[in-house]
Formats: C-alpha cells, sequence, structure tokens
C-alpha cells in the first residue's frame, strides 16, 4: 500500500473528492483565473497545472465565498488577499504542528513493532476522526482572538498614536546547545520555552506576537504590566532546569501593526536591546526606564550609553523587581 492510497481517505473526508482544474474551479465560482491563482499562492501553496484536476467543490464554495465578498461587502482585493496571506501562513503552522504530533505516534507504533501499512492506516482514521472537532476548536479560537483585537484597537483607534511597549526574550546560547541535541530533544525544549511565554505573557495582559524559534517577541499597552512579564519571563526561564537562562530587551513607543505583526524603530530597539542584554537580565529602553522610575515595585539601574549601527546612540537601564516589594 503506497502513502497515496492511505491518505486519499482522508483527502476526500476532508475536502471531498477532487474533480475540478484551476479554470473549472475558477469559472464555477465567477472570478477571474488569475485572480483565483493569486489568492492560491497567497494561501502558500504550490502551483497547480491548469489542466491538472486536483481541486474540489470545497474549493468552488471557498472562492464563490470570496467573490460575494468582494462584490456584496465592497472589500478591497488587496484586502482580501493580505487577509488569505495570514491565515495560509497562521494555519501552515497549525497543519504542521498537527502532522509532528502524528509523526510522533507513527514512530511509537513502529517502536511496537506495527506494521507500517496498519500504522499509517491507523493514523488515517485518527485525522479523519479528529477533523470537524479540531475545525470547531479552530473557528472558537479565531472568534476569541478576533474580540480581544477590536477591543485593543478600540483603546487606539488611530494606528499613527498607537504606542506599546515591545518586549523580546530569547533563550541564551541556543545555538550550541541544538548542535548537542537530537531532534526530539531539541522540539522538547523549543516546546518547553514557548510553554513557559504562553504561561507568563497573557497571564499579565501582554500579547505574544509570535515565537521565533528560540526567541519570543511580545507586546503591551500597560508599562508596568510589560515590566512584569520581562521579569516574569527572566525568573521562569532561570528556575528551570532543562533550559538556560534568557535575556529581555523591551522598549516602548509607536509602532505599526500589520499582518499581526509590529514593525517600527520600537520594535527595533527592542530587539537591539536583548541582544545587549546578559543571561536572566532585563534591559529597557530610556524612555521606559524613566517611565518606571516611579514605580515603587521595580528597580533600575542605569547604564553607559552605547552607539549602536542604524539607531544611533542609545540609554538604557537594566531592570529588576524592588527588593522591597517581594
Amino acid at each position: 500500500m503506497g502513502a497515496s492510497d492511505v491518505w486519499a481517505p482522508v483527502a476526500r473526508a476532508l475536502l471531498g473528492a477532487a474533480a475540478f482544474t484551476p479554470l473549472d474551479v475558477a469559472r464555477k465560482a465567477g472570478l477571474d483565473p488569475d485572480q483565483a491563482r493569486r489568492l492560491w499562492r497567497a494561501l502558500g501553496f504550490p502551483p497547480v497545472a491548469d489542466d491538472e484536476r486536483l481541486f474540489t467543490r470545497s474549493d468552488v464554495e471557498i472562492l464563490r465565498a470570496v467573490r460575494e465578498l468582494i462584490e456584496t461587502q465592497s472589500a478591497h482585493p488587496d484586502d482580501v488577499l493580505q487577509l488569505t496571506r495570514v491565515i495560509g501562513q497562521s494555519l501552515a503552522r497549525v497543519a504542521d504542528a498537527q502532522v509532528t504530533v502524528s509523526a510522533d505516534r507513527l514512530e511509537r507504533l513502529r517502536a511496537e513493532a506495527v506494521s507500517d501499512d496498519a500504522a499509517l492506516a491507523e493514523l488515517a482514521d485518527r485525522i479523519e476522526a479528529l477533523a470537524p472537532s479540531l475545525e470547531q476548536f479552530l473557528g472558537y479560537v479565531w472568534r476569541r482572538h478576533l474580540l480581544a483585537a477590536l477591543l485593543r484597537s478600540s483603546a487606539k483607534p488611530s494606528e499613527s498614536d498607537r504606542s506599546l511597549v515591545v518586549g523580546f526574550a530569547d533563550l541564551v546560547g541556543f545555538t550550541a546547545m541544538s548542535e548537542a541535541l537530537n531532534a526530539r530533544e531539541l522540539a522538547e525544549t523549543v516546546e518547553r520555552f514557548e510553554a513557559i511565554a504562553y504561561e507568563h505573557i497573557p497571564e499579565r495582559g501582554g500579547r505574544v506576537v509570535k515565537m521565533i524559534g528560540d526567541e519570543v517577541m511580545f507586546a503591551s499597552e500597560d508599562v508596568a504590566m510589560a515590566a512584569e512579564i520581562a521579569l516574569a519571563l527572566a525568573e521562569g526561564y532561570a528556575r528551570d532546569a532543562d533550559l538556560p537562562g534568557v535575556r529581555v530587551g523591551l522598549a516602548s513607543g509607536p509602532t505599526l501593526t500589520w499582518e499581526g505583526d509590529l514593525y517600527g524603530p520600537t520594535v527595533n530597539l527592542a530587539s537591539r536591546l536583548v541582544n545587549l542584554a546578559r543571561p536572566n537580565t532585563v534591559l529597557v529602553s530610556e524612555e521606559l526606564g524613566k517611565q518606571l522610575q516611579a514605580d515603587s515595585r521595580f528597580a533600575l539601574h542605569r547604564l553607559r550609553s552605547l552607539s549602536l549601527r542604524g539607531i544611533g546612540r542609545v540609554h538604557m537601564w537594566v531592570l529588576r523587581g524592588s527588593p522591597t516589594e517581594k
């Protein structure tokens, strides 16, 4: 039994029977073929030959919905493409994570002397059975995050005036450590790193912007909360015996939000500060340090200024928790 034979029922269960070429789908959905191709590419999928029958009725229905969105809701095609790219990137990570879990299950079955055909068949059945529940779960998570994003946006309606505290935390010595670990150990390390980030950041009102391997980028609209997040991360990773410590950098100021990410000089400065910080230490920008000085929960030590390429001369502070607050 080949892999394609095993996964064919899964493909039919997830999307339906493949019957249409790209030109068929575009015609049935009432879209220009070039526009349909742009949407397909924006989702991150590889190109499909015009005569290849890869598409299903599900593809037709989705393209019809996109067409109606553009026509009846007056959505600009460029905005639809931007949203499509973000959805494609985000759900590709979800799919990759699910496949990784499935691959681990496959290895365990092989270790139990289950034949490859039987192991693949079991995985196919499990994925097919899980799909409806996972689809419902993804819809729920999206609605919750949409509400949170609307609340954040209503607090600062003008993007040009949007001031945030942006932070980065990265694992110390990760490159050298990754050379000494096998694939499973490395995956477990990254998973533990992400788990601690998600344990401390949302709990204190922050947002995980993105995970970048051994680094997490986060943001908060509240200065003190951002400082508490940074200190909690430094302490949390230092306490974990299976992980090295982290360096943390924080900066506050105007930011640009685009496709769920943050950009601008504030982000650049925070990213540079994390590279200057010592292990298990939090460095904050000049402006942010001044804002935190009056807060008795924190202790700040000013460092000498440095000239950073592309940024200029930068003043910074070491942030610690105040001993009197412990």
